[in-house]
């Protein structure tokens, strides 16, 4: 049943640690990003589909909506905390999904150990949070360019515009 399996890749700190124990043990290559994924878009679908080419098993760490407000704005963010997590899981790319609610996913990196780091190419790698615990268990710290003129903020313009 679809349904079930997209609510099965919705995980927490805890229910996480089974499931990258299997991979680990079948040799997986667990890629883990992050971010608020407000509002899903044909940039961020690019952006995830890039990051999962990059292993076996690709993990997103969601900001919760208290930590995407206090990174975006009281208007932030545009979709609840659930609904973001559902849409989330429902990518074929997408292997699990959690929330977390610091206001960096390092605790979440040092939890969950992935071989590869992924962000947006506006970092640079060795100032990604995490890449001191990725690079040191021998794993990689990647940054992959966003596809021009796709951005939550540039919608939300758009759509502001045309009231």
């Amino acid at each position: 049943m679809i349904a079930q399996d997209i609510l099965l890749k919705i995980r927490n700190k805890q229910t996480i640690l089974p499931l990258i124990s299997i991979w680990n043990q079948e040799h997986k290559k667990i890629v883990f990003t992050n971010g608020c994924f407000d509002l899903i878009h044909r940039g961020h679908v690019d952006y995830l589909a890039k990051a999962r080419d990059m292993g076996d098993k690709l993990i997103v760490a969601l900001n919760t909506d208290k930590s995407v407000s206090d990174i975006k704005g009281p208007n932030r963010p545009l979709q609840d905390e659930q609904s973001r997590l559902q849409i989330m899981a429902s990518f074929q790319f997408v292997d699990a999904v959690l929330l977390f609610d610091e206001p960096t996913p390092y605790n979440v990196i040092q939890l969950i150990q992935p071989d590869i780091l992924v962000k947006g190419a506006d970092y640079i790698p060795e100032n990604i949070v995490g890449y001191d615990i990725v690079m040191a268990k021998g794993g990689e710290v990647k940054t992959i360019e966003f596809l021009p003129g796709y951005s939550t903020s540039l919608i939300e313009q758009k759509i502001k515009s045309q009231q």
